[in-house]
């Protein structure tokens, strides 16, 4: 029988708030936290795998997905404005406690919500989330930094240019062994989203926001040391955004992380959901007591 899960919305902060929601509201909570340019459609086929045994949320984050889209002149687009969003989904929903799967994007609003009250995670799963210097891949990020520091047209072009549908496709298929088996579904959803009026916008905020995320870095390693939290990190070692270096890292912090590289590249569900769901089920279930 396949599992039922639920599509749901929540209106948090006078936001309309979308999240997918499958297994028993007592067992443990996963919380997975989705990455740029998709939403919680990449967990599609990862829910169904966990709910069995755990209580899996996936909302669409704020100007993401299903979820409302205002325009920048009526929310701040910044990542401490979406981990605000996604703290209130989770008080509305009565999780007090979770363990989190983060994925670029996700990973600085799951480490915004760990510094908030580092006793409330349980467990981190980290696929391609950064949270180190060393996982940036050059020259990706070089156009973020500079557009970050210095907005205006010139620093401008190139971003907007990662917001076509050639650059969605090359964050799917980029450093994937075997490319066939990526669904051009993927980059052809996330393009149309992309594509709303005012979306661009959007982006580009988050894009000069970003490098608040860098400067949240040492406190988070100070966290990893302190809590010394089960993290597991599942990484596209194909992924020329965040690199395989920005997965070993973590085992510089917590000495007992679970590092393992895959095949593939940033979007290492599309390719890998079997051996990922595996790692994630055998981490989960021997942390989570």
């Amino acid at each position: 029988m396949t599992p039922a899960v639920h599509h749901r919305t929540a209106t948090v902060n006078g936001l309309d708030v979308f999240y997918r929601e499958a297994g028993a509201p007592d067992a443990p909570t996963v919380l997975l936290l989705h990455g740029f340019p998709t939403s919680s459609h990449m967990f599609r086929h990862l829910i169904p795998a966990l709910c069995d045994r755990y209580h899996v949320i996936a909302p669409d984050h704020i100007g993401f997905g299903q979820s409302a889209m205002p325009s920048p002149q009526d929310f701040p687009y910044t990542f401490d404005a979406l981990t605000e969003v996604t703290e209130g989904l989770l008080r509305r929903l009565g999780v007090r406690r979770f363990a989190m799967y983060v994925q670029d994007y996700g990973a600085p609003i799951g480490w915004r919500l760990a510094l908030r009250d580092p006793e409330r995670v349980t467990a981190i799963v980290t696929q391609n989330g950064n949270a180190y210097e060393e996982g940036f891949v050059r020259p990706f990020w070089d156009g973020v930094f500079a557009y970050a520091e210095a907005p205006g047209p010139d620093t401008e072009a190139p971003l907007r240019g990662a917001l076509t549908l050639e650059a969605t496709r090359w964050q799917y298929v980029n450093g994937v062994a075997d490319p066939s088996m990526v669904s051009p579904d993927n980059w052809v959803h996330d393009q149309a989203l992309l594509d709303r009026p005012g979306n661009a916008e959007i982006q580009l905020a988050l894009f000069r926001d970003y490098p608040a995320n860098v400067d949240l870095y040492p406190r988070v390693h100070r966290y990893f040391r302190d809590s010394r939290v089960p993290l597991l990190a599942v990484w596209g070692a194909g992924d020329e955004i965040f690199g395989p270096e920005g997965a070993k890292a973590f085992g510089r912090d917590l000495p007992d992380a679970e590092i393992h590289l895959v095949e593939s590249g940033h979007f290492a569900l599309e390719s890998h959901l079997g051996t990922i769901t595996e790692h994630i089920r055998d981490f989960l279930g021997r942390v989570l007591t």
